[in-house]
């Protein structure tokens, strides 16, 4: 009599680390961190939203938090340093040129609000699309070509791609955050529309008398 043979007969069986770890795989990682990152920044300023700290604090913390859920290890082998600063740096550019298209202004209370539309939405949602095609192409589009380029210019491993994007997500939303509170700085720099007619008019009333 044969006996029923297990489903999963014949399989390799698993070291013991695979079976109790299950690691995201590099596409998951950009879903999560780019749609959370995104989700945050597009509730907080699309349409016209006034500028405080309050603001600006959640998307710190999104980013902060998704850095030290995915950033395990810091390459520092070859050329790894130089792609996590080049990540650096590509997000500050970035962040520079959203916060171009988040046009800010005070009103006649002395409050500073900004307003972003269609093309500041589609930035940011650019931002996340270019981290989840890269995630998955290197898999399924040009594997060979990312593993081609690592061993040309010594980057050690999925690692310091996956760091490289962090490094840029963190860097394009300090950014923004510093440039949201250097624009409420500036335009607060000022009297008020009314305070300035109020002193223009005791300055003329003065002199009169």
């Amino acid at each position: 009599m044969r006996g029923t043979q297990s489903p999963h007969a014949g399989r390799p069986a698993l070291p013991k680390h695979e079976e109790e770890v299950h690691p995201l795989s590099p596409i998951s990682n950009a879903l999560i961190a780019g749609g959370t990152i995104l989700a945050v920044i597009l509730s907080a300023d699309l349409g016209t939203r006034r500028v405080t700290l309050m603001r600006v604090l959640p998307s710190i913390l999104a980013v902060a938090v998704t850095f030290a859920f995915f950033v395990h290890t810091l390459p520092l082998d070859g050329n790894a340093p130089s792609l996590q600063l080049a990540g650096i740096g590509a997000g500050i550019i970035c962040g520079l040129v959203a916060a171009a298209l988040l046009p800010a202004y005070r009103d006649a209370s002395g409050e500073v609000f900004t307003k972003g539309g269609i093309g500041y939405a589609l930035v940011w949602t650019a931002l996340s699309a270019v981290h989840v095609l890269f995630a998955y192409g290197s898999q399924h589009w040009f594997s060979e070509g990312i593993a081609r380029f690592s061993i040309d210019y010594k980057l050690s491993g999925q690692a310091v791609y996956s760091n490289a994007f962090a490094f840029m997500a963190l860097a394009v939303v300090l950014t923004r955050a510093a440039v949201l509170l250097n624009k409420r700085r500036q335009l607060r720099g000022g009297q008020t529309p009314a305070a300035g007619n109020t002193a223009a008019h005791q300055a003329g009333s003065a002199n009169t008398h």
